[in-house]
């Protein structure tokens, strides 16, 4: 029958538009795909594209281009001290911090480590609008537009492989946030500036 049919053969639907989107509303420059490639990946809507300069041709030629099924809000480039490649840390409306690498060995992103912490969809409470990295590689600050701030401590375990704790909150109500930022504060406790506006006054007037 067909239920037994759908009970033994699993179906995935997945769309993807014909004609992709070209308007890039993100750059970020590192050394993605090796220690001494100097790289550039936009975010276009839902698609990742890695870029490298071509001396020849004098141009950036497209490396990748993958489609991460979702709408990218924020990526910033991030590396861990001792380290000689940048990841890439993505807020997206997925609820979740993903962290991808570049892995030049089958040529794509590939997600290395994620953390849940919202619901899904671009609401203006659940992070994802802004991401900051501290300047040494150390942490993470993700937010929304209003109230919500994570900070995700990050670091290698035994066999050199990224760890991400679990989240610290630095929420404050009745704030809309503007922007955010990681602090150069050396080799002290990581620090990050936010641009905030309080509208409590207005909100209980």
């Amino acid at each position: 029958t067909n239920a037994e049919y759908m009970g033994i053969y699993k179906m995935y639907l997945y769309s993807v538009a014909l004609q992709p989107p070209t308007a890039i509303s993100q750059a970020i420059y590192g050394n993605f795909s090796h220690p001494k490639a100097q790289e550039v990946v936009v975010a276009k809507g839902r698609i990742l594209e890695l870029l490298r300069p071509d001396e020849t041709k004098k141009k950036l030629i497209s490396v990748y281009t993958q489609e991460i099924f979702g709408v990218i809000r924020k990526i910033i480039p991030f590396r861990l001290t001792g380290q000689t490649k940048d990841f890439i840390v993505v807020g997206s409306d997925s609820g979740r911090i993903a962290i991808l690498e570049f892995q030049p060995e089958i040529s794509r992103f590939v997600k290395i480590h994620q953390e849940t912490y919202g619901k899904t969809g671009c609401r203006r409470t659940i992070p994802g609008d802004f991401v900051a990295g501290d300047t040494k590689g150390r942490a993470v600050m993700i937010g929304g537009a209003e109230k919500m701030k994570f900070v995700y401590i990050l670091n290698r375990d035994t066999e050199n492989k990224l760890t991400i704790s679990s989240p610290l909150e630095a929420h404050k109500a009745h704030t809309v946030i503007f922007d955010m930022i990681g602090l150069d504060v050396a080799y002290e406790n990581p620090l990050f500036a936010c641009i905030e506006v309080d509208f409590g006054e207005w909100d209980t007037a």
